[in-house]
């Protein structure tokens, strides 16, 4: 009777996984839940449209209590290439980013990533970061001051400049001046990867003093409804808002919090004010942005200790990053104020990040990328897999090497594990006796088996110890494979041509023969079906256990992590497949040097074969 309520409970236990984990794949990790890499094209919209009778003729102060956005534009949605040609523009050209700057306005809102692109096609295009206000993946930069009594440059405001191109050899000098005698100029330069800088100035010749606010801001249009699964922010990986606020990462605030739609949960930790429409910081904000997945747009002030910081929805889609000085900044007449400002923009290489710290003293710009709790332990796995990678050209073989090294470092305690089972094994006989002895009792019959566990140096969970040890290797490494823009794209061999996407080929559509692509909860590619059978040949050679729920579980649990392990990166899989043969040839050598063991699990299985016979012979 025991044996078929556990068999029942085993296959309802089997059943809610099945069912169920495409539920939870689409809640906790949309990320992995969809495979097509189609929406990581920069979806990063942003347009300045806002609510008629919004726009300020002050321009934006950052961190005051003007309105969000910049000007009032139709919602029409309009080309790209029309917007483009609409308004005089200075071109931005480098090694790693082309694009341009709009005189209109002085927006940073058109710049492509030209060494990464949208998927592995031969045509396909490169990633576009900013794109200007109107066009449907509309985000932009801008630099401005905000004041009272004085005009100042506003959205509508056309910039002359010195030169027609930005490149890393070629700074840009854009000034703007009024009829009041103010003169303000912003000079960019841009270094040959990511990083502009904005050294704003403002020269007073007017006859009486100003009082000004210099700010930068990132303004985005994000649609809470469409956002692509593969950018949606998680409980692993956060994409939207983020930024380092005294010396710390906060991944606290997204999207839907700043458009009311969900409260901030850690925010009081942070000490952040969670009400829908704003979060702001006054202290010491070394930067802060807007995070996707891999691409990073972040305004790093030059100085901290007197800067606000602060994130904005200005209603709708519209949400806006901004940093400003904390308060207005008194020039006299005859004098200037110079403020610099530096915008990141690009993809989040750790060791491009990792420079900009160091050279620019930007703190912790590398935790743009979300590595998480296991953030110690993380970054030395990147090390050695990307290490590994430059030592061997090929992403998929340095993962297989990184294997060796998990399992050659885990090879100690797992001697010690098969140590504690062959003594668990060793001391059954005598569990067993007590169990008859005091079925009736369990609390004595617990006193008796600790008892025992005392007298035969018997440690039962030392066996659980590298079970333990292989949570954090494997969310580490979970985190590493799906964050570092470094495997994107990256081809192991045959088939696997993206180890951060799924394994592409199923026998589901006999491999690709017909013309349907399975849905998500059945495309089971080759790479986790050969997880599931080393993990099944892996179990086998393990001791049976002695409970029979337990047994049962452990022999469906490989072809249920078949379908769970289907959805992730192939990076994942090949992992735990090698390290699932590693382990056997590992479980092989240790039997070797413990024959007793295999004769005990001889000795079980032909006495259970035995009493199977008996049973069946009497039945």
């Amino acid at each position: 009777m025991d044996d078929k309520r556990n068999i029942i409970m085993a296959v309802l236990l089997t059943g809610i996984i099945l069912f169920g984990w495409p539920l939870m794949m689409e809640r906790f990790f949309p990320d992995m839940a969809n495979k097509n890499e189609v929406v990581e094209q920069a979806n990063v919209p942003a347009t300045d449209q806002v609510p008629a009778g919004t726009g300020s003729s002050s321009g934006t102060p950052a961190t005051g209590n003007a309105d969000i956005a910049t000007t009032a534009e139709s919602g029409k949605i309009r080309p790209l290439a029309t917007v483009l040609r609409e308004n005089p523009r200075v071109l931005i050209e480098t090694p790693r980013l082309n694009g341009s700057v709009n005189l209109k306005g002085g927006r940073i809102d058109d710049l492509t990533l030209t060494d990464h692109t949208v998927d592995m096609s031969k045509d396909s295009k490169p990633i576009r970061l900013f794109a200007p206000s109107g066009t449907e993946n509309a985000y932009f930069s801008r630099f401005g001051w905000a004041g009272e009594g004085v005009a100042v440059p506003d959205d509508n405001s056309i910039w002359s400049t010195d030169g027609s191109k930005l490149t890393p050899e070629t700074p840009v000098t854009l000034s703007w001046a009024n009829e009041t005698g103010q003169t303000y100029i912003i000079k960019l330069s841009i270094d040959p990867d990511y990083l502009i800088t904005s050294e704003q100035t403002v020269i007073n010749r007017g006859a009486n003093p100003i009082a000004i606010r210099p700010y930068g801001l990132l303004n985005r249009k994000r649609d809470l409804d469409n956002i692509p699964p593969s950018e949606a922010s998680t409980w692993t990986i956060h994409s939207g808002p983020v930024g380092v606020y005294e010396g710390a990462a906060n991944y606290d605030v997204d999207y839907k919090n700043l458009a009311g739609e969900e409260p901030g949960f850690f925010a009081s930790l942070f000490g952040t004010s969670a009400v829908a429409g704003t979060n702001a910081y006054d202290k010491e904000v070394s930067w802060l942005g807007f995070t996707d997945k891999y691409w990073l747009g972040a305004l790093v002030p030059e100085n901290i200790s007197d800067v606000d910081g602060r994130f904005r929805s200005g209603g709708g889609d519209i949400f806006q990053a901004e940093i400003a000085k904390k308060n207005p900044q008194i020039v006299a007449s005859g004098q200037q104020l110079k403020t610099t400002t530096r915008l990141f923009a690009g993809a989040k290489e750790n060791a491009l990040l990792e420079k900009y710290e160091a050279e620019f003293g930007i703190k912790n710009l590398d935790r743009a990328i979300d590595w998480g709790w296991f953030y110690w332990f993380e970054k030395p796995l990147f090390y050695l897999l990307n290490w590994l990678f430059k030592l061997v050209g090929n992403f998929g073989v340095a993962i297989i090497l990184m294997t060796f090294v998990v399992r050659g470092v885990m090879f100690p305690i797992a001697q010690k594990q098969f140590a504690s089972m062959a003594q668990m094994r060793a001391v059954q006989p005598k569990m067993k006796a007590i169990q008859e002895k005091h079925k009736d009792d369990k609390q004595v019959q617990q006193q008796e088996i600790m008892k025992l566990y005392k007298e035969e140096k018997v440690n039962p969970l030392a066996g659980c110890l590298p079970i333990f040890l292989q949570i954090p290797i494997f969310f580490a490494l979970y985190k590493v494979l799906m964050l570092s823009i470094e495997m994107r794209h990256q081809p192991f061999a045959l088939w696997i041509k993206d180890l951060s996407a799924p394994d592409p080929l199923t026998p589901v559509n006999l491999f690709g023969l017909l013309p349907f692509d399975p849905p998500t909860f059945l495309a089971v590619g080759v790479l986790p079906i050969l997880m599931g059978i080393t993990m099944h040949l892996q179990f086998k050679l393990n001791p049976a256990p002695m409970d029979p729920m337990q047994k049962q579980i452990f022999s469906i649990m490989p072809w249920i992590l078949v379908f769970i392990m289907a959805p992730f990166a192939a990076g994942l899989q090949l992992y735990w497949t090698v390290s699932n043969i590693l382990t056997i040839a590992q479980q092989k050598w240790l039997y070797s040097r413990h024959p007793q063991m295999k004769e005990m699990m001889a000795k079980e299985a032909e006495e259970k074969a035995r009493k199977a016979a008996a049973d069946k012979a009497e039945a």
